[in-house]
């Protein structure tokens, strides 16, 4: 009976959900890889090589080229997440029960895909840094704030912000995990969780009705990811790229952790100035 009603509560029905996503092949980012092949084609090494061994604002790298860049994912993930909703419409009403949810998990899949992307791009630090198949708690409450930010909770733009202040002032190189699990941000993390798992239900109505028909239900499912997918992308790139941490006049801590030094941005300037 119990049972019944945790499957029932949106809340745990989006953590579930969210939990087997961040599980599947290639949905992890790997931040030094990624930032590497990404950065390469705007940053000289010097800057990848800071911008790895720290972040991108330590390295100095402007909200410019950040923009451009994550520009560049967006496009890339849309277009992917686009093709294998497609791909899952084509079977049609027949095969709904086994279609809808493989393309509900590939979807959040690939936003879980652009939401680590878009932070590293942005200073968040490494969300899987542990390397193994479990989610530590602190990163799911930042990844619900995530998904939060890109179904439009202004609580979670908020939340997020907060959680971005903290790691800023406290030149923080991991997530505030008290403040994620159990402190002022965990009531958030939970309302916006209740919200996503509401959505997912709407969402999974609205694909359902669009794999009803076969080949036409390919085109309309693919149409509806990309109507979808990009401005949420879009939105949160928005949102982090506004935040302090991502100003290149943020100050690091260095890899040992024992001082704080200047950004790139602030030594060119001294540089320049001196010239």
């Amino acid at each position: 009976m119990n049972e019944g009603k945790v499957s029932e509560n949106p809340e745990s029905r989006f953590s579930a959900v969210l939990v087997g996503a961040a599980k599947l092949p290639g949905v992890r980012i790997h931040r030094e890889a990624y930032l590497r092949r990404t950065l390469a084609r705007y940053c000289s090494e010097d800057e990848i090589r800071r911008a790895i061994e720290e972040t991108p604002a330590a390295a100095g790298i402007s909200v410019d080229v950040l923009d451009r860049a994550a520009n560049d994912s967006i496009r890339y993930e849309t277009a992917k997440a686009s093709a294998l909703s497609a791909a899952a419409g084509i079977p049609g009403f027949i095969a709904l029960p086994a279609t809808v949810p493989a393309d509900m998990a590939q979807y959040f899949g690939h936003m879980l895909r652009i939401s680590q992307k878009l932070a590293y791009l942005y200073s968040w630090p490494d969300l899987f840094s542990d390397g193994g198949d479990d989610v530590d708690d602190a990163t799911m409450g930042v990844l619900t704030l995530f998904f939060g930010v890109m179904f439009g909770a202004q609580s979670a733009n908020a939340a997020v912000g907060k959680v971005a202040g903290m790691m800023a002032e406290q030149v923080a190189k991991k997530l505030p995990q008290k403040a994620l699990t159990q402190g002022v941000i965990y009531p958030i993390v939970k309302k916006v969780a209740g919200y996503i798992g509401a959505e997912m239900t709407k969402q999974t109505f609205a694909k359902s009705v669009s794999k009803a028909i076969p080949v036409v239900g390919a085109a309309v499912s693919g149409g509806l990811t990309f109507a979808t997918y990009r401005p949420m992308a879009k939105r949160l790139k928005k949102h982090l790229s506004s935040l302090e941490l991502t100003k290149p006049t943020h100050r690091g801590v260095n890899v040992e952790g024992e001082g704080i030094h200047e950004s790139a941005a602030t030594e060119h300037a001294e540089q320049h100035d001196r010239l």
